[in-house]
Protein backbone atom coordinates (compact mmCIF):
# COMPACT_ATOMS: atom_id res chain seq x y z
CA UNK A 1 0.00 0.00 0.00
CA UNK A 2 1.12 3.40 -1.30
CA UNK A 3 1.12 6.15 1.94
CA UNK A 4 -1.05 8.30 -0.06
CA UNK A 5 -1.79 10.96 2.23
CA UNK A 6 2.42 11.55 2.37
CA UNK A 7 2.33 11.52 -1.18
CA UNK A 8 -0.13 14.04 -1.31
CA UNK A 9 1.39 16.24 0.74
CA UNK A 10 4.96 15.78 -0.95
CA UNK A 11 2.87 17.25 -4.45
CA UNK A 12 1.86 20.18 -2.37
CA UNK A 13 4.81 21.23 -1.11
CA UNK A 14 6.18 20.59 -4.52
CA UNK A 15 3.66 23.07 -5.78
CA UNK A 16 4.33 25.63 -3.01
CA UNK A 17 8.48 25.30 -3.83
CA UNK A 18 7.33 26.40 -7.36
CA UNK A 19 5.66 29.31 -6.25
CA UNK A 20 7.98 30.76 -3.29
CA UNK A 21 10.43 30.48 -6.11
CA UNK A 22 8.60 33.18 -8.46
CA UNK A 23 9.25 35.87 -5.19
CA UNK A 24 11.68 38.34 -5.80
CA UNK A 25 12.80 38.19 -2.33
CA UNK A 26 13.51 34.95 -2.96
CA UNK A 27 15.66 35.08 -6.33
CA UNK A 28 17.49 38.09 -4.45
CA UNK A 29 18.89 35.18 -1.63
CA UNK A 30 20.91 33.14 -3.52
CA UNK A 31 21.56 30.90 -0.41
CA UNK A 32 17.85 30.31 0.19
CA UNK A 33 17.29 30.06 -3.97
CA UNK A 34 19.90 27.11 -4.08
CA UNK A 35 18.14 25.21 -1.20
CA UNK A 36 14.56 25.96 -2.61
CA UNK A 37 15.67 24.79 -5.75
CA UNK A 38 17.31 21.94 -4.51
CA UNK A 39 14.33 21.16 -2.64
CA UNK A 40 11.93 21.15 -5.86
CA UNK A 41 14.18 18.93 -7.56
CA UNK A 42 14.83 16.54 -4.80
CA UNK A 43 10.65 16.40 -4.73
CA UNK A 44 10.29 16.55 -8.47
CA UNK A 45 10.60 12.64 -8.80
CA UNK A 46 8.21 11.38 -6.44
CA UNK A 47 5.91 13.98 -7.54
CA UNK A 48 6.22 12.89 -10.89
CA UNK A 49 5.81 9.36 -10.54
CA UNK A 50 2.56 9.73 -8.30
CA UNK A 51 1.13 11.97 -11.18
CA UNK A 52 1.84 9.49 -13.59
CA UNK A 53 0.71 6.69 -11.06
CA UNK A 54 -2.92 8.48 -10.42
CA UNK A 55 -3.06 8.83 -13.92
CA UNK A 56 -2.67 4.94 -14.21
CA UNK A 57 -5.18 4.38 -11.76
CA UNK A 58 -7.99 6.38 -13.53
CA UNK A 59 -7.25 4.53 -16.81
CA UNK A 60 -7.63 1.17 -15.02
CA UNK A 61 -10.83 2.52 -13.07
CA UNK A 62 -12.32 3.64 -16.70
CA UNK A 63 -11.06 0.51 -18.62
CA UNK A 64 -12.57 -1.67 -15.72
CA UNK A 65 -16.08 0.07 -16.75
CA UNK A 66 -15.66 -0.64 -20.64
CA UNK A 67 -15.82 -4.54 -19.33
CA UNK A 68 -19.59 -3.91 -19.16
CA UNK A 69 -19.71 -2.46 -22.55
CA UNK A 70 -19.84 -4.83 -25.57
CA UNK A 71 -18.78 -2.39 -27.95
CA UNK A 72 -15.60 -2.07 -25.35
CA UNK A 73 -14.88 -5.03 -23.75
CA UNK A 74 -11.98 -6.80 -26.57
CA UNK A 75 -10.10 -3.77 -25.97
CA UNK A 76 -10.57 -2.92 -22.51
CA UNK A 77 -9.49 -6.58 -21.80
CA UNK A 78 -5.77 -6.34 -23.98
CA UNK A 79 -4.95 -3.34 -22.22
CA UNK A 80 -5.97 -3.66 -18.15
CA UNK A 81 -2.80 -6.23 -18.02
CA UNK A 82 -0.52 -3.77 -19.27
CA UNK A 83 -1.67 -1.01 -17.15
CA UNK A 84 -1.97 -3.41 -13.84
CA UNK A 85 1.78 -4.19 -14.58
CA UNK A 86 2.55 -0.30 -15.21
CA UNK A 87 0.95 0.40 -11.82
CA UNK A 88 3.00 -2.23 -9.99
CA UNK A 89 5.92 -0.51 -11.55
CA UNK A 90 5.04 2.48 -10.20
CA UNK A 91 4.40 1.41 -6.60
CA UNK A 92 7.46 -0.13 -6.62
CA UNK A 93 9.22 3.57 -7.92
CA UNK A 94 7.50 5.44 -5.53
CA UNK A 95 8.66 3.30 -2.20
CA UNK A 96 12.62 3.67 -3.04
CA UNK A 97 11.51 7.44 -3.95
CA UNK A 98 10.40 7.85 -0.70
CA UNK A 99 12.65 5.69 0.84
CA UNK A 100 14.43 8.13 3.71
CA UNK A 101 17.22 10.58 2.56
CA UNK A 102 20.34 11.36 3.60
CA UNK A 103 20.36 14.86 4.45
CA UNK A 104 23.47 15.53 3.16
CA UNK A 105 22.72 13.70 -0.30
CA UNK A 106 22.27 17.01 -2.27
CA UNK A 107 25.34 18.62 -0.60
CA UNK A 108 28.40 19.10 -2.76
CA UNK A 109 31.34 17.20 -1.83
CA UNK A 110 35.00 16.94 -0.71
CA UNK A 111 36.87 14.45 -2.47
CA UNK A 112 40.73 12.72 -0.75
CA UNK A 113 42.78 10.58 -2.58
CA UNK A 114 45.96 9.35 -1.34
CA UNK A 115 48.34 6.79 -2.55
CA UNK A 116 48.68 3.67 -0.54
CA UNK A 117 50.36 0.53 -0.65
CA UNK A 118 52.91 0.29 -3.87
CA UNK A 119 55.45 3.11 -3.87
CA UNK A 120 55.75 5.17 -7.24
CA UNK A 121 52.97 2.69 -8.97
CA UNK A 122 50.29 3.50 -6.23
CA UNK A 123 51.10 7.23 -7.04
CA UNK A 124 50.70 6.73 -10.51
CA UNK A 125 47.63 5.28 -9.72
CA UNK A 126 45.86 7.80 -7.51
CA UNK A 127 46.50 10.34 -10.25
CA UNK A 128 44.52 7.97 -12.45
CA UNK A 129 41.87 7.65 -9.76
CA UNK A 130 41.66 11.42 -9.84
CA UNK A 131 41.78 11.75 -13.82
CA UNK A 132 38.60 9.01 -13.48
CA UNK A 133 36.47 11.46 -11.29
CA UNK A 134 37.20 14.45 -13.35
CA UNK A 135 35.99 13.14 -16.24
CA UNK A 136 33.00 11.70 -14.85
CA UNK A 137 32.55 15.40 -13.04
CA UNK A 138 32.63 16.74 -16.09
CA UNK A 139 30.52 14.61 -18.06
CA UNK A 140 27.49 15.34 -15.79
CA UNK A 141 28.67 19.14 -15.54
CA UNK A 142 30.10 18.91 -12.03
CA UNK A 143 32.68 21.53 -11.15
CA UNK A 144 35.91 20.34 -9.91
CA UNK A 145 38.10 22.71 -7.90
CA UNK A 146 41.10 21.51 -6.87
CA UNK A 147 42.10 22.52 -2.89
CA UNK A 148 45.58 20.78 -2.70
CA UNK A 149 47.85 18.66 -4.04
CA UNK A 150 51.28 16.40 -3.38
CA UNK A 151 52.92 15.44 -6.49
CA UNK A 152 55.48 12.56 -6.79
CA UNK A 153 57.48 11.67 -9.50
CA UNK A 154 56.04 10.58 -13.37
CA UNK A 155 53.38 12.14 -12.67
CA UNK A 156 52.06 10.37 -9.96
CA UNK A 157 50.16 12.13 -6.79
CA UNK A 158 50.90 11.12 -3.10
CA UNK A 159 47.53 12.79 -2.33
CA UNK A 160 44.87 15.43 -4.40
CA UNK A 161 41.93 17.16 -2.44
CA UNK A 162 39.53 18.74 -4.23
CA UNK A 163 35.92 19.93 -3.96
CA UNK A 164 33.15 18.43 -6.22
CA UNK A 165 29.56 20.69 -6.55
CA UNK A 166 26.72 20.40 -8.77
CA UNK A 167 23.31 18.28 -9.13
CA UNK A 168 23.34 15.46 -5.95
CA UNK A 169 27.51 15.03 -5.86
CA UNK A 170 26.83 13.16 -2.45
CA UNK A 171 24.28 10.95 -3.30
CA UNK A 172 26.59 9.81 -6.03
CA UNK A 173 30.11 9.98 -4.71
CA UNK A 174 29.36 8.62 -1.23
CA UNK A 175 29.80 4.70 -2.11
CA UNK A 176 33.32 5.62 -3.53
CA UNK A 177 35.40 5.95 0.30
CA UNK A 178 37.80 3.27 0.61
CA UNK A 179 40.65 1.15 -0.80
CA UNK A 180 40.94 1.04 -4.97
CA UNK A 181 43.36 -1.95 -5.39
CA UNK A 182 45.30 -1.79 -9.20
CA UNK A 183 46.58 -4.95 -10.61
CA UNK A 184 48.71 -3.99 -13.94
CA UNK A 185 51.59 -3.93 -15.42
CA UNK A 186 53.82 -0.31 -14.40
CA UNK A 187 56.11 0.97 -17.49
CA UNK A 188 58.97 0.79 -15.67
CA UNK A 189 58.51 -3.24 -15.44
CA UNK A 190 60.87 -4.97 -17.76
CA UNK A 191 59.81 -8.68 -17.15
CA UNK A 192 56.22 -7.72 -17.45
CA UNK A 193 55.21 -8.84 -14.37
CA UNK A 194 51.84 -7.81 -12.25
CA UNK A 195 52.16 -5.51 -9.36
CA UNK A 196 49.50 -4.64 -6.99
CA UNK A 197 49.25 -1.31 -5.87
CA UNK A 198 46.98 0.95 -3.85
CA UNK A 199 44.87 4.48 -2.92
CA UNK A 200 42.85 5.61 -0.67
CA UNK A 201 39.34 7.26 -1.15
CA UNK A 202 37.48 9.64 1.48
CA UNK A 203 34.48 11.05 0.56
CA UNK A 204 32.77 13.95 2.79
CA UNK A 205 29.61 16.05 2.20
CA UNK A 206 29.96 19.47 2.55
CA UNK A 207 27.60 19.77 5.20
CA UNK A 208 25.96 23.11 6.24
CA UNK A 209 26.37 22.21 9.95
CA UNK A 210 29.71 22.67 9.28
CA UNK A 211 29.17 26.56 9.86
CA UNK A 212 28.39 25.69 13.65
CA UNK A 213 31.77 24.02 13.81
CA UNK A 214 33.83 26.01 16.46
CA UNK A 215 37.70 25.82 16.24
CA UNK A 216 39.64 28.02 18.97
CA UNK A 217 42.30 29.88 17.27
CA UNK A 218 44.96 28.45 20.46
CA UNK A 219 44.39 25.33 18.69
CA UNK A 220 45.51 26.01 15.47
CA UNK A 221 49.15 25.88 14.11
CA UNK A 222 49.29 27.90 10.87
CA UNK A 223 52.54 28.22 8.68
CA UNK A 224 52.58 29.38 5.04
CA UNK A 225 55.22 28.09 2.03
CA UNK A 226 55.30 28.45 -1.34
CA UNK A 227 53.66 26.09 -3.46
CA UNK A 228 55.55 23.59 -5.44
CA UNK A 229 55.62 19.98 -7.12
CA UNK A 230 58.59 17.19 -6.20
CA UNK A 231 62.00 18.37 -5.28
CA UNK A 232 61.00 21.95 -5.88
CA UNK A 233 60.00 22.19 -9.31
CA UNK A 234 57.15 23.52 -10.86
CA UNK A 235 57.22 26.21 -7.82
CA UNK A 236 54.50 28.85 -8.99
CA UNK A 237 55.54 31.97 -6.63
CA UNK A 238 52.37 33.54 -7.57
CA UNK A 239 51.02 30.74 -4.81
CA UNK A 240 51.30 30.48 -1.33
CA UNK A 241 50.26 27.42 0.60
CA UNK A 242 48.79 27.17 3.67
CA UNK A 243 49.11 24.49 6.41
CA UNK A 244 46.84 24.39 9.35
CA UNK A 245 47.67 21.65 12.28
CA UNK A 246 44.76 21.42 14.60
CA UNK A 247 46.97 20.94 17.79
CA UNK A 248 43.96 18.27 19.77
CA UNK A 249 43.26 15.83 17.22
CA UNK A 250 46.52 16.50 15.20
CA UNK A 251 44.75 17.03 11.82
CA UNK A 252 46.94 18.55 9.00
CA UNK A 253 45.15 20.95 6.18
CA UNK A 254 47.17 21.75 3.17
CA UNK A 255 45.87 23.86 0.75
CA UNK A 256 48.01 25.85 -1.97
CA UNK A 257 45.33 26.33 -4.90
CA UNK A 258 44.31 29.60 -4.44
CA UNK A 259 46.22 32.72 -5.10
CA UNK A 260 46.76 33.88 -1.66
CA UNK A 261 46.89 33.26 1.99
CA UNK A 262 44.16 34.50 2.95
CA UNK A 263 42.19 32.24 0.31
CA UNK A 264 43.94 29.06 1.02
CA UNK A 265 43.75 29.66 4.39
CA UNK A 266 39.80 30.10 4.25
CA UNK A 267 39.94 26.91 2.25
CA UNK A 268 42.04 24.97 5.06
CA UNK A 269 39.89 25.92 7.78
CA UNK A 270 36.76 24.96 5.56
CA UNK A 271 38.56 21.56 5.40
CA UNK A 272 39.38 21.11 8.88
CA UNK A 273 35.68 22.09 10.06
CA UNK A 274 34.44 19.27 7.62
CA UNK A 275 36.91 16.87 9.34
CA UNK A 276 35.76 17.84 13.14
CA UNK A 277 32.61 17.77 12.40
CA UNK A 278 32.91 14.13 10.78
CA UNK A 279 34.41 12.88 13.71
CA UNK A 280 31.93 14.05 16.37
CA UNK A 281 29.44 13.05 14.36
CA UNK A 282 31.35 9.59 14.19
CA UNK A 283 31.28 9.66 18.36
CA UNK A 284 27.71 10.13 17.94
CA UNK A 285 26.60 7.73 16.25
CA UNK A 286 29.01 4.46 16.68
CA UNK A 287 27.79 2.56 13.69
CA UNK A 288 28.93 5.22 11.30
CA UNK A 289 31.91 5.71 12.95
CA UNK A 290 32.64 2.06 12.09
CA UNK A 291 31.45 2.50 8.76
CA UNK A 292 33.81 5.18 8.04
CA UNK A 293 36.88 3.66 9.55
CA UNK A 294 36.37 0.27 7.69
CA UNK A 295 35.75 2.85 4.42
CA UNK A 296 39.36 4.88 5.25
CA UNK A 297 41.26 1.46 6.55
CA UNK A 298 45.05 1.80 6.28
CA UNK A 299 45.45 1.81 2.96
CA UNK A 300 46.78 -1.81 2.97
CA UNK A 301 46.82 -4.01 -0.25
CA UNK A 302 44.72 -6.54 1.71
CA UNK A 303 41.68 -3.96 1.79
CA UNK A 304 39.92 -3.29 -0.83
CA UNK A 305 36.18 -1.94 -2.00
CA UNK A 306 37.10 -2.31 -6.03
CA UNK A 307 39.45 -4.14 -7.73
CA UNK A 308 40.85 -2.45 -11.21
CA UNK A 309 42.61 -5.58 -13.26
CA UNK A 310 44.40 -4.14 -16.20
CA UNK A 311 45.07 -7.52 -17.75
CA UNK A 312 41.73 -8.47 -17.64
CA UNK A 313 40.04 -5.15 -18.30
CA UNK A 314 38.09 -5.89 -15.29
CA UNK A 315 36.73 -3.92 -12.58
CA UNK A 316 35.37 -5.74 -9.33
CA UNK A 317 33.25 -4.18 -6.73
CA UNK A 318 33.42 -6.24 -4.02
CA UNK A 319 30.88 -4.99 -1.38
CA UNK A 320 27.98 -6.27 -3.72
CA UNK A 321 30.07 -8.89 -6.18
CA UNK A 322 29.45 -6.66 -9.19
CA UNK A 323 31.50 -7.34 -11.99
CA UNK A 324 32.61 -5.61 -15.60
CA UNK A 325 34.85 -6.16 -18.23
CA UNK A 326 34.86 -2.46 -19.25
CA UNK A 327 37.60 -1.28 -17.01
CA UNK A 328 38.95 1.01 -20.52
CA UNK A 329 35.62 3.14 -20.17
CA UNK A 330 35.41 3.44 -16.48
CA UNK A 331 39.11 4.34 -15.83
CA UNK A 332 38.15 6.99 -18.95
CA UNK A 333 35.26 7.72 -16.14
CA UNK A 334 32.09 6.29 -17.21
CA UNK A 335 31.21 5.20 -14.18
CA UNK A 336 27.51 5.16 -14.88
CA UNK A 337 27.14 1.55 -14.40
CA UNK A 338 29.00 1.24 -11.31
CA UNK A 339 27.27 4.08 -9.63
CA UNK A 340 23.86 2.53 -10.49
CA UNK A 341 24.40 -1.23 -9.19
CA UNK A 342 25.64 0.45 -5.88
CA UNK A 343 22.96 2.96 -6.02
CA UNK A 344 20.23 0.26 -6.40
CA UNK A 345 21.99 -2.54 -3.94
CA UNK A 346 21.88 0.24 -1.27
CA UNK A 347 17.86 0.96 -1.93
CA UNK A 348 17.10 -2.63 -1.35
CA UNK A 349 18.92 -2.68 1.61
CA UNK A 350 16.99 0.20 2.73
CA UNK A 351 13.61 -1.58 1.02
CA UNK A 352 14.54 -4.20 3.19
CA UNK A 353 15.09 -2.44 6.58
CA UNK A 354 12.03 -0.58 6.21
CA UNK A 355 9.58 -4.16 5.67
CA UNK A 356 11.51 -5.19 8.08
Amino acid sequence: MLPIDKLEALTARYRDTEEILCQPDVLADSKRLTRLTRERSDLQEVVTLYQRYQQVVTDLQGHREALNDADLRELAELEIPELEAERERLEAALNVALLPKDPDDLSDTVLEIRAGAGGEEAALWAADLFRMYSRYAETVGWKVELISKSEASAGGLKEVVATLSGDRVYSVMRFEGGVHRVQRVPATESQGRIHTSTATVVVMPESEAIEDVHIDPKDLDISATLAGGPGGQHVNTTHSAVIVKHLPTGIMIRADNERSQHQNKAKALQLLRMKLLQMEQDKQAAEIGAERRAMVGSGDRSEKIRTYNYPQNRVTDHRIGLTLHNLDRVVAGELGDVFQALRSHHQAELLSRHDG
